[in-house]
């Protein structure tokens, strides 16, 4: 539950994946707890100032990858692993309703595809830490965000999602 240490990638092992040379690509694990999740998204977008950020939830009961579209601020009613939940049952408080991701989740959706696992668009990413994780996020790195629910699987749909959505932001 506690947050491990961020991973920094050569930028030589970047482009063996396929990323390029010009990522800074840093891998952190997120506690499930409320508080402390938007303490380090609030952190990333304040201290990193990344490009975009894609978060990966793991959704151990799906067999599926889900490509969220966007955060909602309300609705936050169970506790996290500490046993508690967030102040008004939301993410922001006075913030919006739902915050739309500026990565077109949907032509991801249609242009991607990994071998022997189906993906599939979606608008409601679950009102619990990941949901909550990806609406501070997409508030705080004004809708630079992704977030792609996935099962028990190897890291290479991570590497294509996150390139691609990348190539987006460099196209605007």
């Amino acid at each position: 539950m506690t947050v491990k240490s961020t991973v920094k990638l050569k930028k030589k092992e970047l482009s063996k994946r396929g990323l390029g040379e010009n990522i800074d690509l840093q891998v952190m694990q997120l506690p499930v707890v409320y508080q402390k999740a938007k303490e380090q998204v609030i952190k990333i977008w304040t201290t990193l100032q990344p490009l975009l950020t894609v978060h990966v939830g793991l959704a151990s009961s799906t067999t599926v990858i889900i490509l969220e579209q966007c955060g909602k601020n309300k609705g936050y009613q169970d506790r996290d692993a500490c046993g508690f939940h967030p102040e008004g049952a939301c993410c922001v408080l006075d913030g919006p309703e739902k915050i739309e991701s500026t990565i077109n989740m949907k032509t991801l959706w249609k242009n991607v595809s990994v071998e022997g696992i189906d993906i599939i668009f979606s608008r409601d990413a679950g009102r619990y830490i990941c949901d909550y994780t990806y609406y501070t996020s997409l508030y705080y790195g004004n809708g630079r965000a992704a977030f792609i629910h996935v099962p028990p699987l190897s890291n290479h749909f991570l590497q294509i999602t996150w390139s691609r959505g990348a190539e987006q932001h460099r196209e605007k």
